[in-house]
């Protein structure tokens, strides 16, 4: 694995982030804290589940990420029809060689675009299972690991569930990060209006990264320094889920583990070489809130998922972080919550 001992090295890592930022930030329009997360899930070697209503840039931002970076893209429309060996693969018989030839499903790619997703068949979905967590596929008993970088984007809609197959508990773990993009501000939509109004945006990006340059931002982010109180916060946030009232299924352990990856990513966007409370606090939502399920009486309260993390959040004690980091200084001053880097 590559590290990077200088702050130099670092730096220009981070640079080549935010050419990609800003070319997403290109097509969609106001949404910065929804491309960063994007940005910050793709560098900590996560998928990203983005949630929401028809019309307000699902696929877009997802054609839009996969475009600023010079890699290998496929888009998989999920239907009811849709088989499991579309999207792993498939062995066929070679008459001529006479032996099995295995011809790779959409799933190879390096950025895997899933529109869509609960429109599939479970069958179907749980055939991403593995790719997600393992990145490899196995068909006929045998193994082909997938490229790198390797990132699933899904999306699907919450609104028209008729004739949908709503993502189990398994699959929604996988994901790292769950966004919601949201109706722009009247402002934004009238930059649309001027950027889309005659030719898709999309038709004009180009790439800003290599493959091989995200591979780099990923290795940056493994060495990423996480001090063992930061560990010990996310372990105690992810904690607080599985005992709360208002929930039936609190986080998993692989949610505690995507918890500090994603800090990592968040520190590294940011210049840092260590990670913070405060990285750890500004991703709890989204990495946490779509793994759990609330009880019946706190949905008859009309207690969401989002709420219940926002109250692990003020109820856990933050730790303390050494004097050198300024930026935990002034965390400690506030009171836990939500708040963006």
């Amino acid at each position: 694995m590559t590290t990077y001992d200088d702050r130099a090295s670092l730096t220009d890592l981070t640079t080549t982030a935010e050419r990609v930022r800003r070319s997403v930030e290109g097509v969609i329009e106001g949404k910065p804290e929804v491309v960063r997360l994007s940005l910050t899930v793709l560098l900590a070697e996560g998928h990203l589940l983005i949630e929401d209503v028809p019309g307000v840039g699902k696929t877009m931002l997802a054609k839009a990420l996969a475009r600023s970076i010079d890699c290998s893209v496929r888009r998989i429309q999920f239907t009811p029809d849709l088989l499991p060996s579309d999207i792993t693969g498939v062995s066929v018989y070679d008459q001529q060689r006479r032996e099995f030839e295995f011809k790779p499903g959409a799933i190879f790619s390096q950025i895997v675009i899933g529109d869509e997703i609960n429109r599939a068949s479970p069958k179907t979905q749980s055939a991403l299972l593995e790719s997600l967590e393992e990145r490899q596929v196995t068909v006929d008993g045998q193994s082909y690991e997938l490229p790198s970088p390797f990132m699933v984007v899904a999306t699907q809609n919450p609104v028209e569930m008729e004739g949908t197959y709503p993502l189990p508990e398994a699959q929604r773990d996988r994901f790292m990060a769950r966004v919601s993009i949201g109706y722009p501000s009247a402002e934004a939509e009238l930059r649309m209006l001027d950027t889309h109004g005659g030719v898709s945006p999309l038709d004009d990006l180009r790439p800003v990264a290599h493959a091989h340059d995200i591979v780099k931002l990923v290795d940056a982010v493994r060495g990423i320094h996480v001090a063992d109180s930061v560990r010990r916060y996310a372990v105690d946030l992810v904690g607080a889920t599985r005992s709360h009232p208002d929930l039936r299924l609190g986080a998993s352990p692989r949610a505690t583990l995507h918890l500090l990856r994603a800090a990592k990513a968040a520190a590294a966007l940011n210049g840092r070489e260590y990670a913070l409370p405060d990285d750890v606090q500004a991703l709890a939502v989204p990495v946490l809130a779509h793994r759990l399920l609330p009880t019946a009486q706190a949905q008859l309260n009309r207690r969401t998922a989002e709420q219940v993390v926002m109250d692990v959040l003020q109820r856990t004690p933050v730790p303390a972080v050494a004097s050198q980091q300024p930026a935990g200084e002034a965390f400690l001053s506030q009171r836990p919550g939500l708040r963006r880097l």
